[in-house]
């Protein structure tokens, strides 16, 4: 009896951790031409491609999968809502979300398509547009699991292994953004299980940068 009810607990637990990670709903199609970041400066607007599948969580094997050229212009392009790319046998679609979060939700991305989610690579862009140059600056990042990232086309951090979304868990050196559009690109790879990633910019004091919006019809290329 007692192996019978550790069964049933388990199937509970599990089917209580399914359905938290597509519910409640936090992605929407974005609404307005231009977001403004949250008010702790996490950027809440992305481009998300459709999962490529992959494998490995090391720094070798991450490396490996990002640079690897699954289409043209994987880091130039800036893609619009909806445009669509090849990828070996499939074609798979870029989707314009906000989040109502800090952090972008890529499990209940992909499991509301009904693409895979485990041992997959996705593929992230956006357009950060700010009034003036702004020195000093540095990417902040968090992600589960592994992720790469781009500022301007230039790599600027990478994390490995399988981890948990942590705020500011990846801090990229002082940079520089430049007047108008600046394009932050990320690569994020997932093992198993939930997966999402959060990213801000901090000023030269390390607080919040939020002198900025989001416009994904900006530019695009860089």
């Amino acid at each position: 009896m007692r192996i019978y009810r550790t069964a049933i607990a388990a199937a509970w637990i599990a089917a209580a951790v399914a359905a938290a990670q597509v519910a409640p709903v936090t992605l929407t199609p974005p609404a307005s031409r231009v977001k403004p970041p949250s008010a702790d400066g996490f950027i809440q607007r992305w481009l998300l491609l459709e999962p490529i599948e992959t494998s490995g969580l090391t720094e070798t094997a991450v490396q490996a999968a990002v640079k690897k050229e699954y289409f043209p212009g994987q880091f130039t392009v800036v893609p619009r809502d909806g445009d669509k790319v090849t990828v070996g046998a499939l074609q798979l679609a870029w989707h314009a979300v906000d989040t109502i979060n800090y952090n972008v939700n890529l499990y209940q991305f992909a499991h509301a398509l009904g693409k895979p989610t485990s041992n997959v690579l996705f593929w992230a862009v956006t357009v950060v547009n700010v009034p003036r140059e702004i020195p000093g600056v540095r990417l902040a990042i968090g992600s589960n699991s592994a992720s790469v990232w781009w500022v301007n086309g230039q790599e600027v951090i990478g994390i490995y292994g399988d981890r948990q979304t942590v705020i500011d868990d990846g801090v990229s050196k002082r940079l520089t953004l430049k007047a108008g559009a600046n394009i932050v690109r990320a690569a994020i790879v997932n093992g198993g299980g939930a997966t999402d990633f959060c990213a801000r910019f901090l000023d030269a004091n390390d607080k919040p940068f939020k002198d900025f919006t989001v416009d994904l019809n900006g530019v695009r290329k860089q």
